[in-house]
């Protein structure tokens, strides 16, 4: 699976091993960089020639040591699949089934263009009072202006940490014939996923340091307390992250006589994914806690503990065999359907918010979450669906222990049922005149949906929004 790469080498990334700590810049009083610091270069973009960048630690696509996707590539991708069927008696009534498969998957571009502007291939210059036929030419003094080299972020790829992501998958279950039209089944299925992406800062000043840094008592500007001097944030995407999925999964599918056929699934299951957006998939998002690989362990933003639906068809006997013409073609022959949904809520992470001395205000590329000072209790009110008080704010320049998506949000029980006929009006030509009346949460269940999770915000632990009440639809159809 090789990664990808930028046609014509204009790309360029982070490299510890590359970077000279001899050749750290001289700042100048404005937190620029001094053009007579060691470690600069210019761009091999024609547009910015002789513009000075600070590249130590910057290697080339394509340079000697560099790869052109600025990663490795990774060929021994060895991804086996088997499964299996076993009649255990014979009838064919009762079935094991099972199976174990090896999956592998690479990040799709996002991260060589989201590198895309960096040093030394791109470069944003603010200049005032400038002729608009020469962004470069004062309007006051009419010298050329000067860009200062100014201290880069940057957004790049940890090659020393940049293995494929892979996940193994399997499953086992048994399938059970309840007479001719009816099927049980029970499975157990899992999967372990490895070497999943997210991006981590790299450039992070010595933890002993972030109670001054966060209070602004810091014996130096931000910058030149951070190990590689001469960028400000240095964010990498890396794949180091696991995740895994147990659930216990049951079906039932019956054909009752030739009236109903029915549908019915549970679910209990237990997810836990590092991803820290509300979904909780996608890759590339930011890691919390730089310092800690383990700060954002916890059940994904897809967990759901328990997971219940059924459906079904019926067709309603009443009048359907009647030897009145004008009954059984107007009121025999309705049909009901429905899709019932019960799941449990789910899981809700904390964030700290702007408030306080937090970290996050000034560490990049950071989230914060607050302490908490005891248990959670839910009264599950619409202005508190879970007891606020227990939170506060960390002491100036550490990370709250908050567990990582440790909260739960409403659950959900929604009922959707359509009524609907079709009325024959020609059997030779095929013509039908078919009517439906459709509802959604047709019960009208109030279902809570967000919850306010930011502990800065005023209305921290409120509801903030619900799914939709009850939709009626109607429709008609002329098929001839």
């Amino acid at each position: 699976v090789p990664h990808t790469y930028e046609a014509n080498n204009r790309m360029s990334n982070f490299y510890p091993g590359l970077y000279n700590q001899a050749n750290a810049p001289i700042f100048l009083s404005d937190g620029s960089i001094s053009p007579a610091s060691p470690g600069l270069g210019t761009s091999p973009n024609p547009i910015l020639a002789g513009t000075q960048f600070y590249l130590n630690g910057i290697g080339i696509a394509g340079q000697p040591g560099v790869p052109t996707g600025l990663v490795d590539n990774h060929w021994a991708a060895f991804g086996p699949r088997v499964g299996f069927a076993y009649d255990l008696t014979g009838s064919g009534k009762t079935i094991l089934r099972g199976g174990f498969g090896t999956m592998y998957e690479r990040i799709q571009g996002n991260d060589m263009y989201n590198a895309g502007p960096n040093v030394p291939f791109s470069s944003s210059v603010t200049f005032n009072n400038v002729l608009l036929s020469n962004p470069n030419t004062s309007a006051q003094s009419g010298a050329t202006l000067a860009a200062p080299i100014t201290v880069a972020d940057i957004t790049g790829l940890n090659k020393q940490e940049y293995k494929l992501p892979v996940s193994y998958q399997y499953s086992i279950g048994i399938q059970q014939a309840l007479g001719a039209k009816t099927v049980l089944s029970a499975s157990y299925v899992g999967n372990q996923n490895r070497h999943q992406n997210d991006y981590r800062e790299s450039n992070l000043p010595d933890p002993s340091l972030l109670p001054a840094i966060a209070t602004g008592t810091a014996s130096a500007p931000y910058n030149q307390l951070v190990p590689f001097q001469g960028f400000h944030s240095i964010k990498l995407s890396e794949t180091v992250q696991n995740s895994h999925y147990n659930g216990f999964q049951t079906e039932f599918r019956s054909q009752v006589r030739r009236d109903l056929t029915l549908q019915a699934a549970y679910t209990l299951s237990r997810a836990i994914d590092p991803a820290t957006n509300a979904t909780g998939v996608g890759d590339l998002t930011n890691v919390s806690n730089p310092y800690s690989y383990t700060y954002d362990d916890g059940p994904s933003g897809l967990d759901r503990t328990h997971i219940f639906f059924a459906n079904f068809i019926y067709d309603l006997p009443i009048f359907r065999n009647s030897s009145n013409k004008l009954l059984k073609g107007t009121v025999g022959g309705w049909q009901i359907s429905g899709i019932v949904t019960a799941v449990s809520g789910n899981a809700l992470n904390i964030t700290q918010g702007g408030r306080g001395n937090n970290i996050s205000n000034v560490l990049p590329n950071t989230n914060n979450r607050p302490d908490i000072n005891g248990s959670i209790s839910y009264p599950k009110t619409v202005n508190q669906w879970f007891n606020t008080s227990v939170f506060s704010d960390p002491a100036a320049g550490t990370f709250g222990n908050t567990p990582f998506d440790v909260l739960r949000a409403p659950g959900r029980q929604n009922w959707n049922l359509a009524l609907f006929k079709s009325f024959v009006i020609s059997e030779s030509r095929g013509t039908r005149f078919e009517l439906r009346a459709e509802s959604f949460n047709t019960f009208n269940h109030t279902e809570f949906k967000d919850v306010s999770t930011t502990f800065s915000n005023g209305n921290f632990g409120a509801i903030t929004s619900a799914h939709d009440p009850r939709e009626i639809q109607l429709g008609a159809k002329l098929i001839f």
